[in-house]
């Protein structure tokens, strides 16, 4: 249940919504009670009035002989008449009596045969003794239609109530009134009422929570996507004030972001380019260079220029390049990258595992888990590679067999151009960008790549993110910034990027 509670939105506004109705429904019950109590117990003392003179008429306008069967046949299961000829007794005597007389049994005189109707009152001595006035009330005239006395008084604190009025022979005619016991708040109607009434707000609850959640999830998803470098379509500005400013500012963000990484990305492709140029005319005149040692230093310094300015470009190439996500069977990319390496001569091995759908930009982690592979063939002599799926992640693993990094350094090297000269000099290759390239690649899938020394070898681990493996978020169409890019960097020729690094540099 508190799982339900933390992880749904309509389970809060449901409890929410049935906890307001409740108390409402509570409020509501105390204001009116009390007041409920009083409009009964005054028309049922109307009543009486009533009655008891329209039967006070009709008693004084008939012979005696008859008075006995008027009373009999105007008693209800509510009420009782009697005469008394000794005087009107005192309050609790009366009282007394008239609860005895509402107890009798009603004859159903009109269908013989059948039972008596005996009628459960709900008498209470402690509510008899407690009621609002135990002694006889004399009736105002304007309150008694008739001329002659009368006088009134409570049986209990609910319905119960006595009349007496003093005939014109002189004898007394009583009435007695009491409801039956009735049920209390909670009958069956008001149970089926609150349950109605909590079923539809919970329904509405649960189409509010949707509203709200949707639009959440939406931006949530849509961030997630955006963290891993993917390009989504702007979310639509649609709903409540606060939703759509929400998805304004997310979209604002988003415009923003892509805007200064593609200014950064052209910046970047087009000093790389335009080094080139440079770089040519100095290998030209350090070839007149007479000293040949001078000469060949030169050179070498040019050619090392020449190494790093391609690979920074190639490095912008790849970035520019907008690739789509889609989901594929990463096991199957991965041994598929280990048996081409395989095919090279490359000792490597990858430990078959169960199948893992991933959704993902294939080729630039295929170039992610490459530079790892290569890095350990090269300075580890060997690659073992599997592919394993955790609680919370999907991780790619490749161990080697070499000397390891100093625990100072596991930062450092993912640093552009940095390179440990006692393993990675140019006699071996590289410039440093293999693994910065390697972790912003995976970084732009969410994940992340940690390197570990363990007891013989480096092992170098992809740790991505665990995904369902559906469908990946639309792409964005404004693409044609890395288009641009990537066709600029095509071309070789220095005047078509130099119009992108004026564009950008006026955004600085």
């Amino acid at each position: 249940m508190m799982g339900l509670w933390t992880r749904s939105l309509a389970a809060r506004f449901i409890c929410f919504t049935l906890l307001s109705l409740m108390l409402s429904q509570a409020i509501v019950f105390f204001i009116s009670w009390d007041e409920h109590g009083q409009a009964i117990r005054k028309a049922a003392k109307g009543e009486i009035f009533s009655r008891c003179a329209s039967l006070a008429r009709v008693l004084e306008a008939t012979p005696p002989s008859l008075q006995t069967d008027i009373l009999n046949a105007s008693n209800t299961s509510s009420a009782r008449y009697w005469i008394s000829t000794n005087g009107l007794k005192d309050a609790s005597a009366w009282r007394e009596e008239a609860w005895e007389r509402l107890a009798q049994p009603l004859p159903r005189v009109s269908f013989p045969g059948h039972s008596v109707v005996r009628l459960d009152f709900g008498r209470n001595t402690a509510s008899s003794s407690g009621v609002t006035s135990s002694q006889w009330i004399d009736l105002k005239p304007e309150a008694w239609p008739l001329s002659r006395p009368a006088k009134f008084l409570y049986l209990d604190d609910a319905t119960g109530m006595g009349l007496a009025v003093q005939l014109a022979n002189g004898a007394w005619l009583n009435t007695a009134f009491a409801k039956p016991a009735q049920d209390g708040f909670w009958t069956s109607k008001s149970t089926l009422a609150l349950g109605l009434s909590a079923l539809s707000l919970s329904i509405i609850a649960v189409f509010a929570a949707r509203g709200i959640a949707q639009p959440l999830r939406r931006i949530a998803v849509a961030a997630e996507a955006l963290g891993r470098g993917q390009e989504i379509v702007p979310l639509p500005e649609t709903g409540p004030d606060d939703i759509r400013r929400t998805a304004e500012a997310f979209n604002r963000m988003q415009a923003r972001l892509h805007r200064f990484v593609d200014d950064r990305t052209r910046m970047l492709a087009a000093i790389g380019h335009d080094l080139r140029t440079p770089l040519t005319s100095l290998r030209l005149r350090a070839e007149f260079v007479p000293d040949e040692d001078i000469r060949e230093k030169m050179l070498s310094t040019i050619t090392e220029i020449q190494t790093m300015t391609e690979a920074t470009l190639a490095f912008a190439r790849e970035d520019a390049t907008a690739e789509n996500t889609r989901t594929v069977d990463l096991s199957a990319l991965v041994e598929s990258l280990c048996d081409d390496l395989a095919e090279l001569g490359c000792d490597i091995s990858f430990s078959e595992g169960q199948k893992i759908s991933y959704s993902c930009r294939p080729d630039a982690l295929r170039r992610a888990c490459r530079n790892l592979v290569e890095n350990a063939i090269r300075y580890g002599e060997r690659a073992r590679v599997r592919v394993e799926r955790q609680t919370d992640s999907v991780d790619i693993t490749v161990s080697d067999d070499g000397p390891g990094i100093p625990d100072g350094a596991k930062e450092q090297v993912f640093t552009p151009f940095f390179r440990i000269e006692n393993s990675r000099n140019r006699e071996t290759g590289g410039v440093g960008l293999g693994l910065s390239i390697a972790r912003t690649i995976v970084r732009h899938h969410g994940g992340d790549i940690v390197l570990t020394n363990k007891q013989k070898g480096l092992q170098a681990t992809i740790s991505l993110p665990a995904l369902d493996g559906g469908p990946p978020p639309p792409i964005s169409p404004p693409v044609a910034a890395a288009k641009d890019v990537t066709n600029a960097l095509e071309s070789e020729k220095p005047s078509s990027v130099a119009p992108i690094l004026q564009r950008a540099s006026k955004s600085y």
